[in-house]
């Protein structure tokens, strides 16, 4: 990363500058001081103690050194690249596939497919996803390429900065439009399964859900999650009374589908400098197949 110092920031102290100007965490600042080439200011090793003038020129360095430890695997089938610049890559992960290695899946990830892509391309490359699906919902997964983009998108989205949008099929008839705010806390005794809660002891939750059609008695919804709580969209569902189609979780299996029929449709990042990325995934067959008059 290259900057040139303008006569605004001229006087400025360097740590200030990177922090505040720059958008990075104090924990990257540190990873940037501890690196011979992490700070270069006019072609020399500097402090964050150096006070900037105008015309300089400072050289930010986060690229990665060393591959993480995940295995490099081709599966078979491989995640569709969406969307990709410098700092980012947007994925469309497909059902089954689980997002992070874990001791049931060692080879089948959605990180060893991508690390495989970055050894194919000889680059280094660290696996930092900052969306998470679960193994089987397919769809938009949100991913730095490096340790500067990792803050500055994390950052966005503690800030709310990140829009997603889902489908989701129920089966039965909804409500055209319905709005559910309900906490959700983790279920007493288990590290996966959560529940509303109605005594307040969980963390806020709100997901706004619109119908788009009806076919066979199923029902395709838009689903906007304001809040991004674990299993948010499929707890809330539950408790309206319709859990997603073929969750075998919160609801039951079904012989229409194999997995929940859940898709992170569209992923929306409204970046601090005032660019805007919108990225949406095509929707896998499997969920498509349930509403064959549709169009997707």
């Amino acid at each position: 990363m290259k900057e040139i110092i303008s006569a605004e920031h001229d006087g400025s102290l360097l740590r200030n500058y990177i922090l505040n100007k720059c958008g990075i965490s104090h924990k990257l600042l540190t990873r940037l001081k501890a690196r011979e080439d992490g700070m270069i200011l006019n072609g020399q090793r500097v402090t964050v103690r150096s006070i900037l003038k105008a015309g300089d020129v400072l050289e930010l360095n986060f690229e990665d050194t060393e591959n993480s430890d995940i295995e490099p695997i081709r599966l078979e089938t491989m995640p569709e690249i969406l969307y990709e610049d410098a700092e980012l890559i947007i994925l469309n992960k497909p059902p089954y596939m689980p997002t992070h290695p874990s001791h049931n899946h060692h080879s089948d990830t959605l990180a060893n497919a991508v690390a495989y892509i970055f050894k194919e391309r000889g680059e280094v490359f660290r696996f930092r996803a900052i969306t998470r699906l679960d193994k089987n919902t397919s769809g938009t997964v949100l991913i730095a390429k490096n340790s500067k983009s990792a803050s500055i998108l994390s950052s966005m989205m503690e800030k709310g900065m990140i829009d997603k949008k889902y489908l989701a099929v129920c089966r039965g008839s909804l409500p055209d439009s319905f709005t559910v705010n309900k906490p959700i806390k983790r279920e007493k005794e288990s590290i996966i399964t959560r529940i509303v809660c109605e005594d307040g002891d969980g963390q806020s939750a709100v997901t706004h859900f619109s119908k788009i059609c009806e076919y066979n008695r199923n029902t395709l919804l838009s689903v906007t999650p304001i809040t991004g709580r674990t299993h948010q969209i499929r707890v809330h569902l539950k408790h309206f009374g319709f859990p997603i189609l073929g969750d075998e979780l919160y609801g039951k299996a079904s012989e229409e589908i194999g997995r929940q029929a859940l898709h992170a449709r569209e992923l929306t990042l409204h970046f601090p400098d005032g660019r805007v990325i919108s990225i949406r995934a095509p929707l896998f067959r499997d969920m498509k197949d349930l509403f064959p008059n549709q169009e997707f």
